[in-house]
């Protein structure tokens, strides 16, 4: 994925075994929560959802003294530890607080772990829906410089993805390859007469990198990403 400005890298923990004995009700956990940050407010009326989405969102929402809480069923198999990191999380976004560090940390953590990972890609591959536009753009053709390259660079032995310019014109991220869905997406905003083609080259090349050579083959991948975060 290549972005214009900052990256963010996330990394991963320990395994935690899911559903431990115990283990105590998603409603609780909120309830918990939500006590420690607010212990003399009157406690809500609390209802936890899980919901088929695409992707592991979730929602939070304190109206008519009822706190409704709404996440992806991807979810509803995660470790305590994490789904109260989530409460810590959307509680404090609720209450217009910042985000505990440690909380934001153990939840991007869980998501990035490489079994859950692999999970919420066959959800987005089931569920999900990619927004392409044809890779036939206003000034430059994604196919054909796809082919371009790769003979150039790749003996011309890659498969072709599915490639498409993006519906938006994103300044921040010219391009990204998506697994789930194959495809690899460059910014509309590249697709401009004043756009030189190497550099609309450079950022497919990079994508075509992430196809051909997966970061999570790199030795000691979760070492450099915990490095990557202090920097």
């Amino acid at each position: 994925m290549l972005h214009s400005g900052r990256m963010e890298v996330l990394s991963a923990p320990p395994a935690v075994a899911p559903d431990s004995p115990g283990a105590a009700a998603p409603e609780h956990i909120f309830a918990r929560v939500f006590r420690e940050m607010r212990p003399r407010t009157a406690m809500p009326a609390i209802r936890v959802q899980f919901r088929r989405y695409a992707n592991a969102n979730a929602q939070i929402r304190l109206e008519d003294g009822a706190l409704d809480v709404r996440m992806a069923d991807t979810l509803a198999a995660a470790p305590e530890t994490v789904i109260e990191a989530l409460a810590e999380i959307l509680l404090s976004k609720l209450f217009r607080r910042p985000v505990p560090a440690v909380s934001n940390d153990r939840y991007r953590r869980y998501l990035n772990r490489r079994d859950v990972r692999k999970s919420l890609d066959l959800v987005r591959q089931i569920r999900g829906r990619k927004r392409v536009q044809h890779p036939q753009g206003h000034c430059y053709n994604l196919e054909e410089m796809f082919e371009e390259l790769n003979f150039r660079y790749f003996h011309g032995l890659m498969a072709r993805p599915v490639l498409g310019w993006s519906p938006n014109a994103s300044r921040t991220l010219l391009g990204h390859y998506d697994p789930p869905h194959n495809a690899i997406v460059l910014s509309r905003i590249l697709d401009r007469p004043e756009t030189p083609r190497l550099a609309v080259e450079y950022v497919l090349y990079h994508e075509m990198l992430h196809l051909r050579h997966p970061a999570e083959q790199f030795d000691r991948l979760r070492e450099a990403k915990a490095l990557l975060r202090r920097l």
